[in-house]
């Protein structure tokens, strides 16, 4: 047949026809979403559509209202949202109420900026007009940070959000607080706490930082007054401290029973040394050479060893003895006692350390106070009184030296407690505190314990951690000494020292909160809270505010109890690694004081975020990257993805290059819709095949989404995303972009419209499409939102009221998966053959070839020639189970496979460019082959070109 000029068959080949961009421009477009949703009241109509469905809550741990918020808020929010909406769709009703925290000590700071900026003085104001200001400054940034969670993208009841400031929240934090005064499990006492000399408060250990601090270390003799052993007499027992300013409150010296101490006599000291020559001195033998030389003793001569229990009996004078310090300090055994470093020797100032003053509490020791909560030594301190404890090393020594206690001084600089405000280092200071009792009658550390084992978490680690913690720490001080937070709304007897404990006083406390916020305290005459015969006289009206973690830990019985839309126990928990001393800890001391179980089913933990070079974000290091930027150049779901391409459980790094391969991660993703939903267009129900009518490669893709159903309800259901968006992205990129979809392409823009194979297809698109959309929509929500309406247009549709799609275990086949995952790896033998010929020029394109494909064993077995062509994208192939001939192509760790390249045999189809004999055999239509023209015959392809 002579040539014929070539037509343009264009027009009948099915491309793909789509309004979904290629580029996704999410700054532009979230927006918009985020509007839509708004108007069409999406969260209402998923309430209403949940109505009835098992319920799923995560509780929500109250970020702080206080600023912009940062990328680790980011992190936290995106993966609650992800949670959630996954729960939503398997099947759940998870209603999400965000709060905050809104009371403590970062605002009323913030305020006092303010105030010591303007000259103003705080304590000079009312009380009640500094906690207006308080509440104003909290409510703005509640809606500054509302509005940065949700152009996140985070799904929630914004609407009705909780906070710890709202009357009625105020109203059940005292409530809870009334709960343990009436179980016996609150009490005041005097108790050494970790305060801040800058804030004038205690502070909770989660509100402390560790940063190194420069100490001045001090070794101080304390003579012996009496011994049981005659020898011990006249010596001096040594300590070593490195906080010179507790010396004033010493009471006592603690020792190892079991530690062995050396009686030295000094026969020699370098010039300016303090030690003298002929003194005896008390030290670990251990530590005998460090204290020697801190001493600049230059000779000694150990007279005896004993054991720390024969000094059982003995009794010092205080260092300062004759300077006003005219108390007897005991020598006691004390199990904390170690010869780590030091003298093998501790000084005990009940009022400034937990061990000094529970060791005084056992054996009857006073606790003095000495330092008032501005940090300076009392009036009735002798020698140091006026003098601030930061400042007080140097008048410490001075006294020590004039005394004859001081033996040698020093410098260390070690990790020393710091405020997470102020950054000012802390001391431990005795005070009258509110407590909650551990080991009281409610037994709050057993039923803690208890409840932590009948709790999930996840990571598993973290309930070791909680469990340590709990187990260890003492008890619960809960009042602070500030203005802006719920009043610990006690009176007690002034003649007994008593709390007063009436439920009726309780209630009408309450009541007055819900009805006019905790200001009521400040502002309604005690008499009508106290009731009808009693005199307000014999009160004391406490002023201690309840600390923040009580609050927020009692967050469980003021928005969960009792709702109809939530319910008590949360099923979840998720907050970042440090909650396990924070908020995971005061809720569960919280509830387990006072309904004897966790508030939680579960635990889930997240890491931090970090630099790309693992580095801890900070302004100084200028490596801080903040989500309103990320989200101004990239999109939110460009954050969302990061969040969850990553492993949670870890710390996260993030920065630009990270940014840049999450962008690229995107992309791929986008583009694999983007090609679904134009190669779907026009699909009808009347195409659908069913899954025994369709080819293998069909059917394998249909077991490769019920391997990833699977997968991402396991995930659904135990929080276990790691890994999860990876394997979804390996999936579009691996098996469909550079697998499926490059094989099928042909079939699916060539074969008529009505042929079996393309129709199949087309099912299997559609199935893919559904599926991908559902999975994808609770970490991409604005990308499947788009790509959801881009395919069925609505007015008020979304893809965010659907559920994950049923996936029938029937498409399960392991049998065919693994076939065809050796059909693949044969297959890449026949690409990495063609790839070599068309790098030296001898073919374009892979349809020029028809290779033949030496297989033995099973493996000649697997396909059949026409369909080892489709699979390789030849125009054609032969199997063979002959030797190869030399030179064919192998690959290494292929046994028994390899490929000879020829050339296909004819012409080159116009339409789908297969080279093959029949092309030019056809009268009508010369340049096709015979399935393009009969698709062309059949009149069937005529359509619109591609968009």
């Amino acid at each position: 047949m002579t040539d014929a000029p070539k037509r343009d068959y264009r027009d009948t080949v099915f491309l793909p026809v789509t309004s979904f961009p290629m580029r996704g421009e999410l700054a532009k477009r979230e927006p918009a979403l985020l509007e839509r949703w708004q108007r069409i009241g999406l969260w209402q109509r998923l309430r209403a559509a949940a109505a009835g469905r098992p319920k799923f809550i995560l509780h929500d741990g109250p970020p702080y209202a206080n600023g912009n918020i940062h990328i680790g808020h980011a992190l936290n929010k995106i993966l609650k949202d992800v949670i959630n909406r996954a729960k939503q769709m398997a099947g759940y009703d998870a209603n999400y109420v965000p709060g905050w925290d809104c009371h403590g000590l970062p605002i009323e700071w913030k305020i006092e900026e303010q105030y010591r900026a303007a000259g103003r003085d705080k304590d000079a104001v009312d009380p009640v007009a500094f906690r207006a200001e308080c509440r104003a400054y909290a409510a703005h940034w509640m809606a500054v940070q509302s509005a940065e969670f949700q152009r996140l993208g985070v799904a929630g009841d914004w609407a009705k959000p909780y906070s710890t400031m709202d009357f009625r929240s105020e109203a059940m934090i005292w409530r809870e607080i009334g709960r343990f005064l009436m179980n016996g499990g609150l009490y005041r006492g005097a108790k050494p706490v970790l305060w801040s000399p800058v804030e004038k408060t205690a502070l909770a250990d989660a509100e402390v930082e560790y940063h190194d601090h420069r100490s001045t270390t001090v070794w101080v003799r304390f003579p012996v007054l009496e011994a049981p052993a005659p020898d011990l007499r006249g010596a001096s027992i040594v300590i070593w401290t490195t906080t010179p300013w507790t010396i004033p409150g010493n009471r006592a010296v603690a020792y190892g029973a079991e530690i062995d101490y050396a009686l030295v006599a000094v026969e020699g000291a370098r010039d300016g040394a303090r030690a003298r020559v002929g003194e005896h001195l008390l030290v670990a033998l251990h530590l005998l050479p460090d204290v020697a030389k801190e001493a600049g003793i230059t000779q000694h001569l150990v007279r005896r060893v004993l054991k720390g229990a024969e000094l059982a009996g003995t009794v010092c004078a205080h260092p300062l003895r004759g300077k006003g310090y005219e108390v007897d300090v005991p020598a006691l055994p004390g199990d904390f006692v170690t010869t780590d470093a030091g003298t093998g020797f501790v000084h005990i100032a009940p009022g400034h350390g937990e061990e000094d003053w529970l060791l005084g509490q056992k054996h009857g020791l006073p606790t003095p106070d000495t330092v008032g909560p501005d940090g300076r030594f009392l009036d009735h301190v002798p020698l140091f009184a006026g003098i601030h404890v930061y400042e007080a090393a140097d008048p410490v020594c001075d006294a020590l030296a004039e005394a004859g206690a001081l033996l040698a001084r020093g410098v260390l600089v070690h990790s020393y407690p710091h405020s997470w405000r102020s950054k000012a280092p802390l001391i431990f200071r005795n005070t009258p505190q509110w407590f909650v009792a551990m080991d009281g009658p409610n037994g709050v550390r057993a039923r803690a314990l208890a409840a932590i084992e009948a709790t999930r978490f996840v990571p598993p680690q973290g309930k070791n951690r909680l469990r340590a913690m709990i187990a260890q720490r003492p008890d619960w001080c809960v009042s602070r000494q500030r203005a802006w937070g719920v009043p610990i709304a006690i009176f007690v007897e002034k003649r007994t020292g008593e709390p007063l404990r009436d439920q009726a006083v309780i209630d009408r406390i309450a009541e007055a909160f819900e009805r006019e916020g905790a200001d009521a305290w400040w502002t309604t005459p005690p008499a009508v809270f106290l009731g009808e015969g009693r005199n307000p006289d014999d009160y004391e009206q406490v002023r201690d505010i309840i600390e923040v973690w009580f609050e927020s830990g009692s967050t469980h019985a003021f928005v969960l109890e009792g709702s109809e839309s939530l319910a008590w126990p949360a099923d979840l928990y998720l907050e970042g690694s440090d909650q396990h001393r924070g908020w995971f800890h005061s809720s569960l001391l919280e509830s387990c004081g006072t309904r004897g179980r966790a508030p939680y089913k579960a635990v889930l933990t997240h890491g931090f975020t970090l630099d790309e070079q693992g580095r801890k974000m900070s302004k100084s290091l200028g490596n801080v990257v903040a989500p309103q930027e990320v989200i101004a150049e990239y999109g939110a779901d460009i954050l969302r993805l990061w969040v969850m391409a990553s492993d949670y459980t870890e710390d996260q790094r993030i920065g630009p290059e990270i940014l840049k391969q999450q962008a690229e991660l995107y992309r791929r993703i986008r583009n694999t819709l983007r090609w679904l939903i134009g190669a779907l267009d026009g699909f009808t129900e009347a195409e659908r095949v069913s899954p025994e009518a369709m080819p293998e490669l069909e059917r394998w893709v249909l077991h490769r989404l019920a391997e990833l159903d699977s997968r991402v309800r396991e995930a659904t259901e135990g929080y276990t995303w790691t890994g999860v968006f990876a394997e979804l992205h390996q999936f579009c990129a691996t098996d469909l972009s550079a697998f499926y979809f490059d094989i099928r392409k042909d079939s699916l823009y060539c074969d008529r419209p009505d042929s079996p194979r393309r129709r199949a297809v087309r099912t299997v698109l559609d199935h893919l499409f559904h599926c991908l959309t559902a999975w994808l929509a609770p970490v991409l929500v604005f990308t499947a939102e788009e790509a959801w309406l881009a395919r069925f247009p609505s007015e008020d549709g979304s893809v965010h009221l659907r559920l994950f799609p049923e996936v029938p275990a029937a498409w399960r086949d392991e049998t065919l998966a693994a076939k065809w995952a050796r059909i693949r790896e044969l297959r890449r033998a026949v690409t990495g053959a063609l790839e070599k010929e068309r790098a030296e020029g001898r073919i374009g394109s892979s349809l020029q070839a028809a290779p033949v494909l030496h297989l033995t064993g099973p493996d000649a077995g697997l396909l059949d020639a026409a369909t080892w062509a489709e699979v390789a994208i030849t125009s054609g192939l032969t199997v063979s189970t002959d030797p190869a001939p030399p030179g064919a192509f192998t690959l290494e760790g292929l046994a028994g496979v390899a490929v000879v390249p020829e050339r296909a045999e004819g012409r080159k189809c116009e339409r789908c460019w297969k080279v093959l004999p029949e092309v030019g055999t056809h009268e009508d239509h010369p340049g096709l082959c015979d399935r393009c023209a009969d698709a062309v015959r059949s009149g069937l392809v005529t359509r619109r070109r591609a968009a």
